[in-house]
């Protein structure tokens, strides 16, 4: 597959991986609300993998799944599935918006744990930076005022904590296993956890969902594709930011179907985790440093 680097082509796929993790995102609300979060986790590994597999035996070839650390596999499939599991439960009551603001403090979440867990230097200003955005979460949350911090709110917080540990995971996977592979065994060990541990409650799924389900498949898979293509084609501190450019599409989504703005706290709270996070992408330019790859999206 062609790698090289071309920035224009590179945003482009960014910007389409984005839009399609927003839509399988807003497919996630559609269904929490007809059938139990794990269900909802489930369906989102199981309807992703078939697209997945075809992409990755049409373009790399069977060879590329082995898996090589086994250990590190599960570990970052448990931790999708407690990710995913918090994210789908927090969606049946709070808007998109306000959950893709507060999981957008993930990125500066990954930079603190590098620290224990990788051994690597956060200088001064990352560490102001990164305190910067968890007063953007408080905002969102704002503790104390009416009593508006929720079990949804913390559960979105729970579930990008995860997702930063997950990502530590994929910085040591890299050094040993294919894109490949971590993508497909992601979600294999995400849909047999999740569909295991959601037997005892288990919904019949309705036909009329059907579309929905496959809808959401598509556009997980169609983002993982672009999502690779991006950063084989761009440098991560260019396209990195991008991933900010979701918010605008889920707050269309909310509009569009439930009928909903974001709230002045919601507003606040997201330039100031978004400008922290751009912060921080702009001292790792200055470092040179290269992100790693985000594999995977809740």
């Amino acid at each position: 597959m062609e790698s090289q680097r071309t920035p224009t082509r590179a945003v482009a796929w960014m910007l389409m991986a984005v839009a399609c993790f927003s839509l399988m995102d807003a497919g996630m609300k559609q269904l929490s609300s007809s059938y139990p979060t794990l269900q909802v986790t489930f369906l989102r590994g199981a309807a992703s993998l078939p697209f997945v597999l075809v992409w990755v035996l049409a373009t790399a070839g069977p060879r590329s799944l082995i898996p090589v650390r086994w250990g590190l596999h599960l570990l970052r499939g448990l931790l999708g599935m407690a990710m995913i599991g918090c994210f789908v439960f927090a969606l049946r009551s709070l808007p998109l918006s306000t959950a893709y603001t507060i999981y957008f403090v993930a990125p500066l979440l990954i930079a603190a744990l590098s620290v224990p867990l990788l051994g690597e230097y956060v200088g001064p200003r990352r560490w102001i930076a990164i305190g910067i955005g968890l007063v953007g979460v408080l905002v969102v949350l704002r503790p104390g005022v009416d009593g508006f911090i929720s079990i949804p709110g913390l559960m979105v917080l729970l579930a990008a904590t995860a997702y930063a540990v997950a990502a530590i995971t994929v910085s040591m996977l890299t050094r040993t296993d294919t894109p490949q592979s971590m993508v497909v065994w992601f979600l294999v060990i995400l849909a047999l956890g999740a569909g295991l541990l959601a037997i005892p409650d288990w919904q019949p799924l309705q036909l009329r969902h059907g579309w929905l389900i496959a809808g959401m498949g598509l556009a997980g898979a169609g983002g993982q594709v672009a999502l690779t293509r991006a950063f084989q084609l761009g440098e991560a501190s260019l396209i990195a930011p991008l991933e900010y450019t979701g918010l605008v599409w889920v707050i269309g989504w909310d509009l569009l179907f439930w009928g909903v703005l974001p709230d002045r706290f919601t507003w606040l709270g997201a330039a100031i985790i978004v400008a922290s996070g751009l912060y921080l992408l702009h001292r790792e330019r200055v470092r040179q440093v290269r992100a790693p790859q985000p594999l995977d999206h809740p």
